[in-house]
């Protein structure tokens, strides 16, 4: 910084003619501001574990934690030597795959405890040393977001960890997902959203009993003692065990199924008694059994370049409805297209282009798109007055034209059938 355009050349110049192919390619990326490359947390605790021999979820829950590089080395790190020196800290989630296959491949019911799969933020309730924590799976330290769960600072035994799910609950039962985000991001709480969208928190799991890492222990194991916290408990109907769904067959748990949206809930989440608490996701001990999503067909008006690999190509979308006469906006999406179907899309739009705002092309309202979505709510943000969650592409419909994409109005009826 502050040295002349012509002195900052000479530097780059003489930093290419000192280093190697290899190293020349890091420096570019540094210089320039784009380093940074599609890596997952995964793929990095995995490579990290390869290099070192040590166990991944050791490694997971080591670098998950409080720690600057610059005060401590990475042989600490790895080592773990900071781990539990934040009291506060949460343990790394397990999470489940989706089910990829019938369930009566699983084997025998008597195997697996079933439970709904609730929508709302998974989260950690961590007791330790007489001070609460609360954490959401995206490791954001939540506490002062949900007063009504600040009992348990009380409730709970010093060294108690529970994994479950922030909900709102009324009366037992289990809000919209629309509901909660009235209570999501606020710096302060007012009596009205503390009484239109109440918090509870329903527990899957405990990780930590008595101060001991109990993870290791079979799922049939932890749940006699998390049924013992909560049983104890004397302020009720806030912190909940979430319940065991009773199923004898695989058929009578598919017709259960069926029901999930009549309880806000987004399927059935299937366990392995004997199973571990892991780092992450293991293939075969945790299946996400998930109901189909909503659906909708749409028209593409707007398109726009991706990032990374994907710069040279039109791969992010805006999708439309009919209103009456008119096209109106209801969600975007960029996943769910093969690379061919990315590059025909792409001729298109080069090809039928009508206006250009920026880096955002308007183009004929010609490809009809099914997009898949989880959820709908009212939204002031948006001009059609609806949001969707999660929208993504299901699949291109070559096989129908513009004037047969839904309406307006068939969202707003199926909102109306949701609330």
């Amino acid at each position: 910084q502050g040295e002349t355009d012509e002195a900052k050349k000479e530097y780059i110049l003489n930093a290419w003619n000192s280093l190697n192919t290899q190293e020349r390619f890091i420096f570019n990326k540094l210089i320039s501001g784009n380093f940074r490359i599609g890596v997952s947390n995964k793929m990095l605790v995995n490579a990290i574990a390869k290099q070192s021999e040590e166990d991944s979820s050791k490694i997971m829950h080591s670098i998950m934690g409080k720690w600057l590089p610059n005060e401590i080395t990475y042989q600490e790190l790895i080592a773990g030597a900071h781990v539990n020196t934040d009291n506060s800290w949460p343990y790394p989630f397990c999470l489940a795959y989706a089910l990829d296959t019938e369930p009566e491949n699983l084997g025998e019911t008597s195997a697996w405890q079933a439970e709904w799969k609730w929508d709302g933020i998974r989260g950690q309730i961590v007791k330790r040393n007489g001070e609460l924590f609360i954490w959401s799976r995206g490791e954001e330290l939540v506490t002062d977001q949900f007063p009504e769960l600040h009992f348990l600072k009380d409730e709970l035994p010093d060294g108690t960890v529970l994994d479950g799910e922030i909900l709102s609950v009324k009366d037992g039962n289990v809000q919209s997902f629309s509901t909660l985000q009235q209570r999501l991001n606020r710096k302060t709480i007012n009596k009205s959203q503390l009484s239109d969208a109440p918090i509870g928190f329903f527990t899957y799991d405990v990780l930590e009993f008595k101060s001991n890492d109990i993870r290791q222990e079979p799922l049939s194991e932890r749940r006699k003692i998390l049924v013992d916290i909560i049983d104890k408990l004397t302020t009720k109907h806030i912190a909940l065990l979430s319940p065991v769904i009773e199923f004898d067959s695989w058929e009578k748990l598919a017709e259960l199924r069926e029901t999930s949206r009549e309880l806000n809930s987004e399927g059935i989440m299937l366990k392995k008694l004997d199973s571990i608490f892991h780092t992450g996701r293991k293939r075969g001990d945790w299946w996400k059994w998930k109901i189909n999503p909503y659906t909708v067909d749409t028209v593409m008006i707007y398109a726009q370049k991706g990032s990374g690999r994907r710069a040279n190509f039109y791969t992010d979308y805006t999708f439309a409805v009919r209103d009456g006469e008119q096209l109106i906006t209801i969600a975007k999406a960029y996943s769910g297209l093969t690379d061919k179907e990315i590059k025909e899309v792409n001729s298109f739009v080069n090809k039928n282009a009508i206006e250009k705002f920026g880096p955002v092309r308007t183009v004929k309202p010609e490809l009809v798109f099914e997009i898949a979505f989880e959820g709908i709510a009212e939204s002031k943000r948006h001009k059609a007055g609806l949001a969707l969650r999660f929208p993504r592409i299901a699949r291109w419909r070559k096989d129908k034209k513009a004037d047969e994409i839904n309406t307006l109005d068939d969202l707003k009826q199926l909102l109306n059938s949701t609330i």
